[in-house]
């Protein structure tokens, strides 16, 4: 390949055409292609390349604890999983209708992998993602010093198409992170998709944000849009596990202090 060339290739940014082109001119001379049919092959290369390189970005951006893929879940160590309802949310319609999901049920049972796994896959067909704990997201609103600061961390948290927010209920959160969670969840509804796990009832929300009327707040907006898939049994760690059953609004916040995980 003349240095020319390839020179000028890189400063047209077609890097995935220049890393395949002295194979694709042995494959055309092999195969007698045309020149459009050899054209082709290069405009793939390019294409799949930058498809790579967005998917790259995108999951670096979404901060995803651990990179999940749907087909690397066990549901056969719980056949009452509801398999069928997560390869539908899988589709991504479930964003064009800017709804929510509540994954609830014990530690270990999988909600962070189907979660994680859901993301990653709305990533892979070109969405934006964002993962945080509940304690990563809170934290890093109530260090913001200014409104400016503020504002500049929660547009993050508002502008991504999917927000997944893990790990509600391992322990009690600090105070007033009610208040953040509240906004995050109030400015996104109908406009974005959020996706929540939790593993505590819903009604030891209250508690766990320190704040029952916030708590009761939340779960009214919240949970007005949202699919709820409840996943009980031991952990999916062991590949044991129990059913799926749906939830509702609780009509009273338990007011008895839950214990820390």
């Amino acid at each position: 390949m003349k240095a020319q060339l390839r020179t000028d290739l890189k400063r047209l940014k077609l890097s995935g055409l220049l890393s395949t082109l002295e194979v694709r001119l042995l494959e055309a001379t092999a195969n007698q292609l045309s020149p459009l049919e050899f054209l082709e092959l290069l405009v793939s290369d390019e294409m799949t390349a930058r498809q790579d390189r967005a998917i790259a970005r995108r999951v670096k951006e979404a901060g995803f604890r651990d990179i999940k893929r749907l087909e690397d879940f066990d549901f056969s160590f719980n056949p009452t999983l509801p398999k069928t309802r997560i390869f539908a949310l899988a589709t991504g319609h479930i964003l064009d209708e800017k709804r929510d999901v509540l994954l609830s049920g014990p530690p270990g049972v999988g909600k962070s992998h189907l979660v994680q796994a859901l993301g990653y896959q709305y990533v892979r067909t070109g969405r934006t993602v964002l993962y945080r704990s509940i304690f990563d997201a809170v934290g890093e609103l109530m260090a913001s010093e200014t409104f400016h600061e503020r504002e500049r961390i929660l547009r993050k948290y508002l502008r991504p198409d999917l927000l997944i927010i893990d790990d509600m209920g391992l322990k009690n959160l600090p105070r007033q992170s009610g208040e953040h969670l509240f906004e995050i969840i109030m400015r996104r509804f109908e406009l974005r998709s959020t996706f929540m796990t939790t593993n505590r009832p819903l009604e030891d929300w209250g508690l766990l944000i320190g704040d029952v009327p916030t708590a009761t707040a939340i779960l009214d907006r919240f949970l007005s849009r949202a699919e709820i898939l409840t996943i009980t049994g031991r952990s999916y760690r062991l590949r044991r596990g129990g059913s799926q059953s749906g939830d509702a609004v609780p009509d009273k916040i338990r007011k008895e202090k839950p214990k820390d995980v």
